[in-house]
This record gives C-alpha cells, sequence and structure tokens, in this order.
C-alpha cells in the first residue's frame, strides 16, 4: 500500500498542476460572468428579505399536495434542508471532480458560468413573481401569531441591505412564488443530467429532488404551485 501511494502521488500531484493551469487560463476569460452570478446571489438575496416587509399573514390557501400529503411537523422541518444540503455540496464537489480524476466531460470554471447563468435566469424570473403576487405563508414562522410573520419598517438603509443576517434568511416570508430550493435542486440535476457519467448517480439525483419537492410541502415550506412552477 506505501508503495502504491508513493507511486501514485505524483501523477496525481502532475493532474492537479495540469487542470489547474487549464482553470486559471479559463478563469481569467470568464470571472466577470462569476462574478456577475455570485453578485446577483447577494441580490436575490435581497429581494426575498425586501418582499418580507410586504408580508401579511393570514389563513393557509386550501392546496391539493397539503390534502394528499400529511404535516411532518414543524420537529422534522430539517429533513427537506439536509437532502438540500446534501445535494448542494455533493454537485459542489462533483464540479471539481476533474482535478482528480482522469475520466472528465466538464471544466469547473465554465460548468459554473452556465449554471450560474440559469440560476440568474431563474431568480430573475422568481423576484418577478413574488414581487406581483404575495401569497400568505404557510409555513409556521409566517403564520398569524409569530413574531417573524410581519417585519416592522427598517430602523435603517444598513438593517435592509444586511438582510438582517441570520435572522432575516431563516425566518423569510412572502417569497413564495417559485420555491428557490427547486431551482437549485433542479438546476444542479440536470447539469448532471448532462454532462454527469454515472447513470445510477442520475437516477439516484432524481429521486432527491422528488424525495426533496415532497418534504417541502409536507413540511409546509411551500404552497405546491411553488413546486410545479419551479
Amino acid at each position: 500500500m506505501p508503495l502504491y501511494i508513493a507511486r501514485e502521488a505524483p501523477k496525481l500531484w502532475r493532474k492537479i498542476c495540469t487542470e489547474a493551469s487549464a482553470e486559471v487560463s479559463l478563469l481569467s476569460e470568464n470571472w466577470k460572468l462569476l462574478l456577475a452570478g455570485l453578485v446577483f446571489q447577494y441580490v436575490h438575496g435581497l429581494a426575498a428579505h425586501g418582499v418580507h416587509y410586504l408580508h401579511r399573514p393570514g389563513p393557509i390557501l386550501q392546496d391539493a399536495g397539503f390534502f394528499l400529503i400529511p404535516e411532518i411537523g414543524q420537529s422534522k422541518a430539517y429533513m427537506s434542508e439536509s437532502i438540500f444540503n446534501f445535494i448542494f455540496f455533493s454537485f459542489i464537489l462533483w464540479t471539481f471532480h476533474p482535478f482528480f480524476f482522469q475520466s472528465k466531460r466538464i471544466y469547473t470554471v465554465l460548468i459554473w458560468c452556465r449554471v450560474l447563468a440559469y440560476l440568474v435566469g431563474c431568480q430573475i424570473l422568481r423576484i418577478i413573481t413574488f414581487y406581483a403576487t404575495q401569497l400568505p405563508g404557510p409555513n409556521y414562522h409566517c403564520r398569524e401569531g409569530s413574531k417573524y410573520a410581519r417585519l416592522p419598517p427598517p430602523e435603517s438603509a444598513l438593517e435592509v441591505i444586511l438582510i438582517n443576517f441570520p435572522t432575516g434568511v431563516l425566518y423569510g416570508c412572502g417569497d413564495l412564488i417559485f420555491s428557490s430550493h427547486m431551482i437549485f435542486t433542479l438546476v444542479f440535476v440536470l447539469t448532471y443530467q448532462k454532462f454527469g457519467t454515472r447513470r445510477c448517480i442520475k437516477q439516484l439525483a432524481w429521486l432527491f429532488a422528488i424525495i426533496q419537492s415532497l418534504l417541502i410541502i409536507a413540511s409546509r415550506k411551500h404552497y405546491t404551485v411553488d413546486i410545479v412552477v419551479a
């Protein structure tokens, strides 16, 4: 085993150096696109926080998904987040696999340019839709009686700019149509569907996407329409 590691380590190091050289070259050509995509993630978060000031809690709307899928309760709301985090970080790791493995169909910089472009397009549409129509949030912290359901007017511009972090991120309301979690999940899954090589992982990714969508509804984080539109 030590002999094998000693023999393979230089090969791996050469692979990493070669790949890094190619990626740096691509980064120098595409860094503006990547930066714009990353900055827009903040803009999207700012817009989602802004619509919270417009949110008005009310009776939960009649929803076919709520009728068909039992409510799992606030104590198990973490389940959908756990699956989302698994998909999110697994995808990030996969995009860096060309640095370590010989089987290569992507460049990390180019795949992230593509992913961020799709995310920005979807998020622009999402901002338009949740500002066009504000629905009473079905999530527990968005219901009547919760201290997070309504936001008082901001005391300063800094409170808005900082998105009242972390409370504003964890307890947002009003940004419903359509689900941001499903945007990320579907963009990641579709990207792997096109560029990935393992059929079993593709099937598993779609299975996780379906399970996540059902858990989002079961935990009452979104209405069914938010999932369908996404």
